[in-house]
């Protein structure tokens, strides 16, 4: 029942409550010129200004008179030339500079004629209406303004005259993805040409009339670091187009067509509220935009505190209430927001945000800080916390449920308590909850209690045997303001789908129901050592296949310096990260108690002794012996703090354990209360960097943890209800298109708890979501929710043999390559979703040399069109390449010189594996630009024993040999290009940014002062050839300077 009986309420919400669908709808075909005047037509009604403006020039004189009508000011000429080129389009200053510009540095300094200064506003925050809105289209910017080509925009809205929000719009019919593209190529032909005023462009907007989209000015530049990350050229792969959004209502119901887009997004209060309050430029110039459900939630809690103030309801439930967003879904961000426009309020003194861990606390402000430079303090003692509970500076506060109990129960009569405080609580479905909530209810006198959970209590999982009282997330805080389910979140493609698979480990094996409670004769039953043995067997079996270890690899940043980070003080040692190529995924392995957790470590142990082929990094965490579940499924919490609970057995085990991982890693940690800290966050970084395979935990780890290299939890142990969908969370943090899922292996027949979790978390309908489909459902073919027949990968083997068999020597006709690419890049997906399913064995339908032939085929055409893109502009639009997924299938140089040692023993007679290796190249990425080395070095080989010796001497002789060329060729420095080399083979790029580049170039004079920049980039180029034929296949990894 909600406390508060609005009678009328302003329509002013950024995100519109419930959306119906425009039912006007254009019968007969659109072309795009049609499709873009109903647009800027639909605008003019929401009351923009439509200016038939197409040059920079026009632009300029509007954006003087926009600026002047702001701020009831006339500029004199040379007023506004000043203010224009230094303060506006300064020409030192690009996309970084110009959005934190309209972010944060909105009001700029004017030198007025007299030597007085004025302040201009170039976007008011204040009072957002006084923004003046006009859309033009058709804008051009040619050669002339120093453009590569001729380009000529779609739509742009101007926000006083600036341009803040782009819109590129393609037919209907025709894919979403190549107005995505023809940005892109904007992007990197023009934004930037003349005065550079659409580097100020904010948010992007795409659509093809029945599909739109938005994404932030960053996410071009964060795909493109993505590529470069991955090692890959700029081709466009699926990836940089998932970083776009789709506007939604409040109730999450996502709006596709561009009409009713038009009407919610572009509605003036929206997208101006969008652009000055819910983006975020955060400390490493990324620009986040808000979604709609992060700012619904933040609105709600905003009004929420204006309403209990108005009527005098702080300080009682009604004045506060729960946001109920999905583990996963960007909590933070919001609450970041929430917490900062709550401390901007006149009448808030100050707001706090508890955490349930330590480590969550640093986790948080680290967060927070990455938003906002200094904008929240935290804290690491209940002293400091009390300091800043009085510093009237301190408005944002972080600290832990802990603190904030030592300081209430040390500071009776603090003043503290009369002031206006908002107190935020994460993960508010934690039972310490409960004697927090009443300590705080007796002493604040104004507050506002605000609780965010993914997973809340409801009266069919309470325990109200703690306090009767408090006993659901809405009787402790209030109204539930808003919900993003897990069913939204995978619906929107912010976190992956469930996999989860159940493993029969006893003849007559009970089905675990909710209902059921912990029973002592069961639990012996599970541990008995032929059980134990039989499931670390299938865990070492399966490894492999459920994390794809060397199978798949992908760059990812690891960190360098995990045990000084680990045993510092908080940010007195900075992180060192470093480019890695890695393999696979990682592993979380619940038990169901100690002694469980001590007979897995000790058999895995034995196994891998038994079988070294088997060798995997198996550690193992706990700080208690918590074993017996929690009646309403919350996984009792663990203290990372100290290991004072633990029984000597368990104490003494866990130091062996720690005494492995010490011999390990080279660390000396053990169970003493500061040591065991450092082992924690040691722990918990090295399953960030995927350092770790398996790690075996109680209940450690399985709330809170976010790992996006961590694909696999092996289940022995009763989840259920939150505890359950907490756990299964940790494997489905998006992270690149070849974790397509998490995968969940449980050794307990869970099916009914795992529905009946989703069931009450997402809705009745969920679980086809929020699981995947079954092996056949794969295979065979499925009905997708909406009803629409989706191919099993049995039609779409078939279908390319019939339609491209490899007995046709090529693919002949632009539209047959693209069907080719797009049915082989679908295998593709399939396959990577097929292979971690037991049944795919043997079930492949197609030979490993055929595979590689497919592979090659795929390859030769992404070179063709790579080639055609660089000659035209926009015939790859349509053509997405599975870059990473063809990595999956890994052809690396270990394999080809297996090859080449089979061939140098035959004697060179089996010409059979002479093609094999031509196969198995031109199948892989990276090695095809390496061709020409491998077949010299083949053709070369005599009579050696070690062919991997030879080949390492091989690659470091000829390198040193193209090197020298290079640099005598570009009359180079040597020691300086050597040394760049060497930081560009061991960072996995070639940094072209900065002055490194410069450092080898020879002196201007040489070549008359001219041409520099060609130069420049020739040289790039050349280094750039160089580093892909010998990056990452052996060699020295130093460029010594060679004898002579």
């Amino acid at each position: 029942m909600p406390y508060f009986n609005i009678v009328a309420q302003t329509s002013e919400n950024t995100v519109v409550t419930e959306y119906k669908q425009d039912k006007r709808r254009s019968v007969n075909y659109q072309s795009e010129a049609e499709l873009e005047n109903e647009f800027i037509s639909m605008l003019c009604e929401q009351g923009y200004e439509h200016l038939h403006i197409h040059t920079e020039k026009d632009l300029i004189a509007n954006l003087r008179k926009k600026l002047e009508e702001l701020n009831s000011y006339s500029f004199s000429d040379a007023e506004w030339d000043d203010f224009f080129k230094n303060a506006v389009a300064n020409p030192n200053e690009h996309i970084a500079e110009k959005t934190r510009t309209i972010q944060e540095d909105n009001v700029k300094n004017l030198k007025r004629d007299n030597g007085e200064t004025k302040n201009i506003t170039l976007i008011d925050k204040k009072n957002i209406h006084n923004n003046s809105l006009q859309v033009i289209n058709q804008y051009v910017v040619g050669t002339e303004n120093g453009a590569k080509h001729d380009n000529r925009y779609d739509v742009t809205v101007l926000v006083n005259g600036l341009p803040l929000v782009h819109i590129e719009l393609k037919r209907r019919g025709v894919a979403i993805r190549e107005a995505f593209n023809q940005i892109n190529r904007y992007q990197r032909d023009s934004f930037w040409a003349g005065c550079g005023l659409y580097e100020y462009i904010q948010i992007f907007v795409i659509s093809n009339g029945t599909n739109t989209k938005y994404y932030s000015n960053s996410t071009r530049q964060n795909a493109e670091k993505e590529h470069k990350k991955r090692g890959e050229s700029k081709t466009k792969t699926g990836n940089s187009f998932e970083f776009t959004c789709s506007w939604a209502d409040a109730n999450n119901r996502v709006i596709h067509d561009l009409i009713d887009f038009t009407k919610t997004f572009f509605a003036k209060h929206t997208i101006l509220n969008i652009l000055t309050r819910y983006c975020v430029f955060t400390s490493e110039n990324m620009l986040m935009v808000m979604r709609p459900y992060q700012i619904t939630a933040t609105e709600r809690i905003l009004n929420r505190i204006e309403i209990a103030n108005n009527y005098k309801k702080y300080g009682s439930i009604a004045g506060g209430g729960y946001i109920w967003h999905t583990t996963g879904s960007g909590k933070t961000l919001t609450s970041f927001k929430t917490a900062r426009l709550a401390s901007k309020l006149p009448y808030i003194d100050k707001v706090l945000f508890v955490v349930d861990r330590k480590d969550l606390d640093y986790q948080t402000m680290k967060e927070y800080d990455r938003f906002e430079k200094g904008a929240a303090n935290s804290n690491t003692s209940t002293a400091v916390l009390k300091r800043q509970l009085e510093d009237a500076n301190a408005h944002i506060i972080i600290t832990t449920i802990q603190k904030l109990a030592t300081f209430i129960k040390k500071n009776p009569c603090h003043e503290v308590y009369t002031k206006h405080i908002v107190i935020i609580f994460d993960e508010c479905h934690r039972s310490q909850f409960g004697d927090m909530h009443t300590a705080i209810v007796k002493n604040f006198k104004k507050y506002h209690l605000f609780g965010f959970t993914g997973t809340p209590i409801f009266s069919v999982n309470s325990d109200s045997s703690k306090n009767p009282k408090f006993c659901t997330t809405e009787q402790t805080f209030g109204d539930n303001l808003h919900s993003y389910t897990i069913v939204d979140a995978i619906n929107d493609k912010n976190v992956l789908p469930f996999r989860v698979d159940y493993i029969k480990t006893m003849e007559a094996e009970e089905e675990i129901t909710d209902e059921m409670v912990w029973d002592i004769n069961r639990e012996k039953v599970m541990m008995a050592p032929e059980r134990i043995r039989i499931v670390t067997k299938y865990i070492l079996e399966h490894f492999d296949q459920k994390t794809y270890r060397g199978d798949k690899t992908y760059m990812y940043n690891t960190l360098t310096n995990i045990a000084k980070v680990a045993s510092a003080k908080r940010d007195e040692v900075e992180e060192i990260k470093q480019k890695q190529r890695i393999s696979g995924f990682n592993s979380i392995f619940a038990v169901s108690s100690v002694p469980m957790a001590k007979l897995y470590y000790q058999e895995f142990k034995k196994q891998m002794a038994a079988d070294p082929t088997k060798k995997l990094r198996v550690a193992t965490i706990f700080s208690y012996g918590a074993n017996e579940e929690e009646p309403e499924g919350i996984l009792d919490e663990e203290n990372p703090e100290d290991t004072s609970a633990l029984d000597k057995p368990s104490r003494d085990f866990l130091e062996e354990a720690i005494k492995d991982y010490n011999e390990m890693f080279h660390t000396n940690y053990d169970t003493s209360s500061d040591k065991f800290q450092n082992y924690y966050k040691d722990v918990s970084l090295r399953m960030k960097n995927k350092e770790l395979d398996i790690l075996i935990v109680v209940n450690m780890f399985l709330t809170g943890f976010d790992a996006t290299t961590l694909n696999t939890l092996w289940v022995d142990k009763n989840l259920k209800m939150h505890g359950l969908i907490q756990a299964f969370s940790r494997t489905n943090r998006i992270l690149n298109s070849i974790k397509a899922f998490g995968n969940v292996v449980c050794f307990r027949n869970l099916q009914k708890r795992v529905d009946s979790a989703i069931s009450l978390f997402g809705d009745k309908d969920a679980g086809g979501i929020v699981l995947m489909k079954s092996f056949k459902d794969y295979y065979y073919g499925y009905k997708s929710v909406d009803g629409k027949q989706m191919p099993g990968y049995v039609n779409m083997m078939e279908d390319l043999n019939t339609r491209f068999p490899l007995s046709k020597p090529q693919i002949i006709g632009e539209q047959k390559q693209k069907n080719f690419i797009s049915l082989f890049g679908a295998i593709l997906r399939t396959r990577n979703i097929l292979l971690s399913f037991d049944d795919f064995k043997g079930k492949e339908l197609i030979s490993e040399r055929d595979l590689q032939d497919y592979l090659g085929r795929y390859q030769d055409l992404r070179d063709e069109w790579k080639c055609k893109s660089q000659e035209s502009t926009d015939i790859t639009d349509d053509v997405v390449f599975e870059i990473e997924l063809i990595r999956q299938i890994e052809i690396n140089i270990d394999y080809i010189l297996m090859l080449v040692k089979k061939y140098h023993d035959t004697h060179g007679k089996d010409k059979e594996v002479l093609i094999t290796i031509n196969k198995a190249i031109d199948a892989s990425p990276e090695l095809r630009s390496k061709k020409q080395l491998i077949k010299n070095f083949i053709a070369g080989i005599n009579d050696v024993d070690d062919v991997m010796n030879e080949w390492h001497e091989y690659v470091a002789e000829q390198r040193n040999n193209d090197l020298n060329a290079i640099i005598k060729e570009e009359k180079l420095k040597p020691e300086d290009t050597r040394r760049f080399m060497e930081n560009a083979f061991r960072d996995g790029e070639i940094k072209t940014a900065g002055t490194d580049i410069d450092k080898l170039m020879p002196p201007i004079s040489r070549f008359g002062g001219g041409g520099r920049a060609e130069k420049k980039q020739g040289v790039i180029d050349k280094l750039k050839i160089f580093f892909e034929k010998y990056f990452g296949i052996g060699g020295s990894s130093a460029f010594t300077e060679p004898e002579h």
